[in-house]
């Protein structure tokens, strides 16, 4: 582990105009944005008409039956819940609570640590809920793959049932193939799959149209009295359906994550003028195809449509859930992205995959983890049916998170009144939280596992932040003060020899351990002496002109100067790129240097486990295998490896 860790900052930058990625000019512009958020945003959401209403009539054996009041009313259910909670809540509502254009549970929970302002124990508090809700995404992330990719190729069973055999390689095949493509980009994937999801919607909508024409009686089922007769009739059944109605808005967390990608408007209009018409004509379809042929409910997606043409639309509804998929993974890269700058998990190798677009990133670990994680559990379940077993918990909890988020930003950043708060936290978390509860019946029936997932998350990344935390306090006391080391190197013979040594370091009030073993151990200093710190932001992205700030440390003729350069979670640290930019500005005779003739200097710390208080004995060796697998700083600044130089000391954990 180097001391180049980054320390968070605490005070708040504007992201320069036309950065965004939802910012780019034009129609033409805005309606390619629209596109790539079809293809990449809504596969999660928009493949949930494959699962969703043949899992609430398979639930608890068959307790919601093909009568018409259930189906009336599961319909109504459906129908509010993708309303209230996607269309209000997150189409309306969360997309405004961006953190400088960027979303996801993480984000907003660094928006609403900046606002609260300085409270520690209120900042902590709200920190770790938004660590407990990106861990419960990952949870999502890797059964989101599994069960809709399967849930296609099921289709198979249907259109052709003599290959029923094949439906878990060939879900497994594809899957693999989709993991593999991530490191193309998701401008790139998202591109591709635009016009299949825009083809799928289309396909669904009139799949779903041609049974309502048959049944149009079956609109009415989008009247919420439908769903509250339905609960005060079947008070029990209407429970145990919303634990699978939930299925039906699952995705909507990914759509929020995924801002940073295409930004709000986009995604804003490809909802309201391409999604929800067709996931609602959809659900109808299926729910007027019950009343006609309750048999249908062994897979009311499929028997919509005639005979001739279930194959292709296996063929379609695999492409559609293979982005599907590609909407959570790009979510967890978004997710992982920000944990990493906020300090919650080691430096991760992270590749932009768009020369436009900051947000579009690739995290080849994170990819790799969730790709075992997926295929696990697709080998594991082998079926979407049993899947479904597993799913809802995760989201439902990260449903309200979010929602408790956002309510403090409506607060205490917007200003609403109490009573606007009060209606929101009743309807939306109200049903947020009575769909909870209803998921937690499948605890013992595999919904332990994404909450396993997420608990393990959740503790890596806390340990991760405390370890940081006694690192960084145990390091400090062997660096000693820099401005005393100054003073002292003033006073001394110690000889200056030419060049200029470059030494990232994360605060101005200590010295580096390398600078400090130079001048014990080889007593010499070079002529330029730059200290680097870089400052975290609880923002997504810090203009360049307001990046960078220059300390002479208290002399102008020594040669020794300090610099400071100030990241959003979203930017990428460029320690040579920034010095280039300060030397071309000639304002201080200090920084009349080369960077790329620099040599760079690391400070590495040697760990050591220890019996020394702060963590207990398991965290701490948790913490080193983190630490020794961290990407190393020299990527992370982009230093270059031929004028590197590592020196360092150890310190006890």
């Amino acid at each position: 582990m180097t001391d180049s860790a980054h320390v968070t900052g605490a005070s708040s930058a504007k992201r320069p105009q036309g950065s965004h990625s939802g910012a780019s000019g034009g129609r033409a512009g805005q309606l390619a944005l629209m596109l790539g958020a079809l293809g990449v945003v809504y596969g999660d959401i928009g493949t949930s008409p494959l699962y969703a209403l043949q899992t609430v009539f398979s639930i608890d054996h068959g307790a919601v039956r093909p009568t018409s009041g259930d189906v009336y009313g599961v319909i109504s259910m459906v129908f509010w819940s993708v309303t209230l909670i996607v269309s209000v809540k997150y189409v309306v509502f969360i997309l405004r609570a961006d953190n400088d254009g960027e979303g996801g549970v993480m984000a907003l929970a660094a928006l609403v640590r900046r606002v609260l302002g300085g409270v520690r124990g209120r900042a902590a508090a709200v920190m770790a809920l938004g660590v407990f809700g990106a861990s419960l995404f990952y949870g999502d992330s890797v059964i989101t793959p599994a069960i809709s990719v399967l849930s296609a190729v099921e289709g198979l069973k249907v259109a052709t049932p003599s290959l029923s055999h094949v439906v878990v390689p060939v879900a497994a095949t594809i899957l693999t193939l989709l993991f593999v493509a991530q490191r193309w980009g998701t401008h790139r994937v998202g591109s591709l799959f635009g016009p299949v999801m825009v083809l799928w919607f289309s396909a669904i909508a009139v799949a779903g149209v041609q049974e309502v024409v048959r049944r149009p009686g079956i609109i009415t089922g989008l009247s919420p009295t439908y769903a509250g007769a339905f609960v005060l009739d079947h008070p029990y059944i209407a429970f145990i359906a919303m634990g699978a109605v939930v299925l039906s808005i699952t995705g909507a967390e990914a759509l929020y994550a995924d801002m940073g990608h295409f930004g709000r408007r986009p995604i804003r209009r490809a909802w309201f003028a391409v999604v929800f018409p067709a996931l609602t004509l959809n659900y109808l379809g299926q729910g007027a195809l019950i009343l006609r042929d309750p048999r249908s409910i062994a897979n009311p997606f499929f028997l919509l449509l005639p005979t001739w043409a279930r194959v292709p639309m296996v063929v379609l509804a695999t492409l559609a859930t293979v982005i599907a998929s590609q909407a959570v993974i790009t979510g967890a890269f978004s997710v992982s992205r920000q944990a990493v700058r906020l300090g919650f998990l080691p430096f991760l190798r992270i590749r932009h995959t768009s020369p436009r677009e900051v947000g579009q990133v690739y995290v080849p670990a994170v990819n790799w983890i969730l790709f075992v994680g997926v295929l696990g559990l697709m080998l594991g379940f082998r079926s979407s049916e049993r899947l479904a077993t597993a799913y809802g918990v995760a989201v439902t909890a990260t449903l309200i998170i979010t929602t408790v988020l956002f309510l403090v930003v409506a607060r205490a950043h917007w200003g609403w009144a109490v009573w606007r708060l009060v209606v929101v936290a009743v309807v939306i978390g109200g049903a947020e939280v009575t769909y909870f509860a209803a998921n937690l019946t499948k605890v013992a029936h595999g919904g332990w596992l994404p909450l396993l997932i997420a608990v393990s998350v959740f503790t890596i990344m806390k340990t991760w932040e405390r370890g940081r935390e006694i690192v960084t306090e145990r390091r400090t006391a062997k660096e000693g003060p820099l401005p005393e080391f100054v003073e002292t190197l003033r006073g001394s013979d110690v000889v200056r020899v030419p060049g200029t040594a470059v030494f990232p370091h994360p605060t101005k009030a200590t010295t580096p351990l390398a600078l400090r073993a130079n001048v014990e151990h080889n007593q010499v200093v070079h002529e330029h002496v730059v200290i680097v710190s870089t400052m975290d932001e609880n923002v997504p992205h810090v203009p360049v002109a307001e990046r960078a700030s220059v300390d002479d440390l208290g002399y102008r003729d020594d040669g020794l100067v300090h610099v400071t350069l100030r990241y959003g979670f979203q930017d990428d640290r460029d320690i040579p790129a920034a010095l280039r930019r300060l030397a071309s500005d000639r304002t201080n005779a200090e920084l009349n240097i080369d960077p790329d003739q620099a040599s760079y200097f690391l400070s590495k710390v040697t760990l050591q486990v220890t019996r020394a208080p702060g963590m207990r004995m398991w965290r701490k060796r948790l913490f080193l295998v983190l630490a020794n697998n961290a990407a190393s700083p020299a990527e992370r600044f982009n230093l270059p490896e031929l004028r590197l130089v590592v020196m360092g000391s150890q310190v006890d954990i």
